[in-house]
């Protein structure tokens, strides 16, 4: 099966991480602005790559499959 257009993958991949980040900006935004950047950074990626990978990207590629194949 031919995998879908990058663009596709590239909009599905910022449906799923830009709600992600807001929100952990929303519930721990006041603990993570007193880190320094590179940890802050640490910090996000730790908690946002496993989320997006193992849990939102599945979901939306079945959400989205029709989309992404069409």
């Amino acid at each position: 099966m031919k995998p879908p257009p990058k663009w596709k993958t590239a909009v599905l991949v910022w449906i799923a991480i830009y709600p992600s980040i807001t929100i952990l900006f929303l519930l721990f935004g006041e603990q993570l602005e007193q880190l320094p950047a590179p940890l802050r950074t640490l910090v996000l990626t730790l908690i946002l790559v496993p989320l997006l990978v193992f849990v939102l990207l599945p979901l939306l590629h079945k959400t989205f499959a029709r989309w992404l194949r069409g």
